[in-house]
């Protein structure tokens, strides 16, 4: 085939582990294609959709709708949709867009080669081109959940918990680590749960020890752990073994008892607690990222101002915060009315962040002065971007040195002095 190709990829990190999946595929088939080209310069987009949470959804259909409109006017020929969204609403939006040459689920895309005149390569499996930048890479080790949060549709979109096989993510990070990445930034939907469906046993903290164990590993940041029954066996590897870094992504999403059982959470405010201070306690130095929710249904103002306590209290180094949305099908949409005004929600979701901001400064004003590890990611102009052992990509914080006074190569790391911050980012300008 002649045609080029242009993959656009919406939504989180698993989604673009899909997509970089499918542009080994497609290399393999000797296909011409480009990742998120900003240029008319393809006849063909792939489109791989989010259908997470409202915002979300409406994104991908107005990328879809924004394709068909260069279809009409004949600047592209064809149009393929894949991912969440066609996993969840494959039969409305073929009613609502006809426009899109053929839609696919999150795990149909294999079709996709076929409809294009390919072949799926089964050897390849276990392989990806990355999107990312060459020295880091996400590393997806199971897709699916089996929580019943009442908010979630994650269970409805991608099914059960499946893992993956140890020996194939390890043959996985092998290959991303000859082809030079140095960092693994390793996600599911629930990591928590890791191997218990495979090997009846929980097997994070295997599984991440034979990850050290590659040549050319020198970073593993772990991402989206599940509270309750947490997977302790992980925290001695991460207080002994310098590869992996002492962060951790674990969602809380709520602090009061009622919400947290509303939201069916499977745990109280105090083993939270309990659970972040052994944490902090076994691996000295950590810093935690973690996710609140407000507006959901039954938040009363004393959730709300339990919520803000509990941020105030836990001093979480990374936090973030996102507004209810109502889930077709999901526990809370059938069993709850979402009365919660939504200017509510965005007041309670920006309280939250006002108060998470002075407590990222605190944070940062106790790094000045100390020497870091640090990953450089890009340049501008004036400044190299980098983060530290405690930064993932694009959600968190960076590190701006300054281009007057170092010459730095992409990809390395270095040992920097750090001399000021702001409310998030940090400094190396002397």
């Amino acid at each position: 085939m002649n045609k080029i190709i242009n993959i656009v990829s919406l939504g989180c990190s698993k989604n673009l582990v899909d997509a970089e999946s499918l542009m080994k595929q497609l290399d393999s088939n000797k296909f011409k294609f480009k990742f998120e080209s900003q240029d008319l310069d393809y006849d063909i987009v792939i489109i791989n959709t989010c259908g997470f949470i409202g915002d979300a959804k409406e994104e991908s259909v107005n990328t879809i709708l924004e394709y068909v409109e260069l279809k009409k006017e004949k600047q592209i020929e064809s149009i393929y949709v894949m991912g969440c969204l066609s996993e969840r609403y494959k039969d409305e939006l073929r009613e609502s867009i006809p426009e899109v040459d053929q839609y696919y689920g999150k795990f149909e895309w294999k079709n996709l080669l076929s409809d294009l005149k390919g072949k799926y390569h089964d050897e390849l499996e276990n392989e990806r081109l990355i999107s990312t930048s060459r020295h880091f890479a996400y590393l997806k080790i199971s897709e699916g959940c089996n929580r019943t949060c009442s908010y979630c549709a994650i269970p409805i979109i991608t099914g059960k918990h499946k893992s993956r096989r140890i020996e194939d993510i390890i043959f996985e990070a092998k290959t991303l680590a000859d082809n030079g990445v140095k960092e693994l930034l390793v996600i599911a939907q629930d990591l928590s749960y890791y191997g218990i469906d495979l090997y009846k046993e929980s097997k994070l903290a295997t599984l991440i020890e034979k990850l050290s164990e590659i040549e050319g590993i020198e970073w593993i940041k772990l991402h989206y752990a599940y509270p309750a029954k947490f997977p302790f066996d992980v925290l001695e590897i991460m207080r002994t073994n310098p590869k992996v870094c002492r962060y951790l992504d674990i969602a809380l999403q709520h602090s009061s008892d009622n919400m947290l059982s509303i939201m069916r959470r499977a745990i109280t405010k105090e083993q939270t607690k309990t659970l972040i201070n052994k944490i902090r306690k076994e691996v000295p130095g950590i810093k935690l990222r973690t996710t609140m929710m407000v507006g959901h249904p039954g938040e009363t103002e004393a959730d709300f101002e339990d919520m803000m306590e509990f941020v105030k209290e836990m001093k979480f180094e990374r936090l973030g915060v996102f507004t209810y949305s109502e889930e077709e099908d999901t526990y809370s949409a059938n069993n709850y009315e979402d009365n919660i005004d939504p200017e509510v929600k965005e007041e309670r979701m920006q309280a939250i962040m006002d108060i998470q901001q002075d407590i990222s400064l605190e944070h940062n004003n106790k790094l000045i002065g100390q020497e870091l590890k640090v990953i450089i990611d890009r340049e501008d102009e004036d400044f190299y971007y980098g983060r530290t052992e405690f930064d993932s990509f694009e959600v968190d914080p960076e590190v701006l040195i300054s281009k007057e006074k170092y010459e730095l190569n992409i990809g390395e790391f270095y040992n920097l002095k750090i001399n000021a911050c702001d409310e998030y980012d940090l400094y190396v300008n002397e």
